[in-house]
């Protein structure tokens, strides 16, 4: 975490003491301030499938940050980003508005953000970007899936809207092979919730068991603190008993015929 405590770098931490390993930091290729972001690299295998769900896990952007922000999102070629907090929440700021109004367009950096298509419901809000590279033209398109239900303190008392919201963001995943972009404000608590929800889930598909405390033990080998508090813990773990008790997620029928055929 040294390059996370130099003093140029300082100003870049929401807060001083969640920092990223030197080792996952996210390193910027062309930062207009730098290489250094307070983001790290969060990779979760699903081993019988093959598949490993990338991850970026951030900080929420401040408003000296959210050029870097921007670029990373453009030189990582993600194309979603997942946002598990609100803007403000007890009175306290927990996240720079880092995009643009419906129908307007930002600039940051060498990137313009215009915001074409938002919806909200009490819980979520979804919105499509579309990114501008100024510097060769190139455009992007970007979803923003922001999660409204987390209360100020504590958790949910049911899960049964977060795990909708964890299954929309899997169908948003389907097929893609880039990093998401996951933060809440600090980028370590409900940001592992989700993490750690959605790759039970995927094991849960692969006929695989599932074993929470490993799980989050890998994820803090990647990002310190995933995971915040016991709280969390609590309800991630029983989160997934609902899972599996409701049938919310089921064995995948290819992995179905593998486990017979094993047996």
């Amino acid at each position: 975490m040294k390059c996370a405590r130099l003093p140029a770098n300082l100003s870049k931490n929401r807060y001083r003491d969640i920092s990223p390993y030197d080792a996952t930091r996210v390193i910027l290729q062309e930062g207009t301030s730098g290489d250094y972001i307070n983001a790290s690299y969060v990779n979760m295998n699903i081993p019988t499938s093959g598949i490993v769900n990338r991850y970026i896990a951030t900080q929420g952007p401040l408003p000296n940050t959210t050029v870097d922000f921007w670029e990373m999102v453009w030189e990582q070629q993600c194309t979603l980003v997942v946002m598990l907090t609100t803007l403000v929440e007890r009175g306290r700021i927990k996240c720079h508005k880092y995009w643009p109004d419906l129908y307007e367009t930002d600039t940051y950096g060498y990137l313009q953000v215009s915001c074409v298509r938002q919806k909200e419901t009490p819980s979520f809000a979804f919105r499509e970007f579309t990114l501008i590279n100024t510097q060769n033209r190139e455009e992007r398109h970007i979803t923003h899936m922001q999660y409204l239900a987390w209360p100020d303190h504590g958790v949910p008392e049911d899960s049964s809207e977060f795990l909708g919201f964890v299954q929309r963001v899997r169908r948003s995943r389907d097929g893609m092979v880039e990093p998401t972009v996951v933060h809440c404000s600090a980028g370590i608590g409900r940001t592992g919730v989700l993490i750690l929800m959605e790759t039970a889930m995927c094991l849960i598909e692969a006929n695989e068991p599932v074993y929470p405390l490993d799980l989050t033990r890998d994820m803090r080998d990647q990002r310190a603190m995933l995971i915040q508090t016991s709280s969390q813990y609590k309800f991630v773990c029983e989160a997934i008993l609902k899972v599996y008790n409701e049938g919310v997620v089921k064995p995948l029928p290819e992995y179905q015929r593998c486990l017979t055929t094993t047996v």
